[in-house]
């Protein structure tokens, strides 16, 4: 039986999906990691189903975030990004 390589698959995942997914806002570039580690999986974990700042900022980092945090972005706007994100990278974050 063969041995699964963990980081050939990695670096396949990231070859075929990069290593961030960007969004532009205002003329603003974002970006949000294709992967999760497992420190960050944990965190996310511990956010309140509601917390959407948090899982923004956990995913932003504090910088982006706060750069983020500037604009006037509606729960709407919010729930598509992180739909595109979702499909983009096979995340699925924000859903029930």
């Amino acid at each position: 039986m063969a041995r699964f390589d963990v980081n050939a698959a990695r670096a396949q995942r990231q070859e075929a999906h990069g290593r961030a997914w960007s969004f532009e806002l205002d003329g603003e570039s974002y970006t949000l990691p294709t992967e999760l580690s497992r420190a960050t999986a944990k965190a996310l974990r511990k956010l309140d189903d509601n917390d959407v700042d948090g899982l923004l900022e956990l995913l932003m980092g504090e910088k982006q975030f706060a750069r983020f945090e500037q604009h006037d972005v509606t729960m709407q706007d919010i729930a598509a990004i992180l739909e595109a994100y979702g499909k983009e990278t096979g995340l699925g974050l924000g859903e029930d």
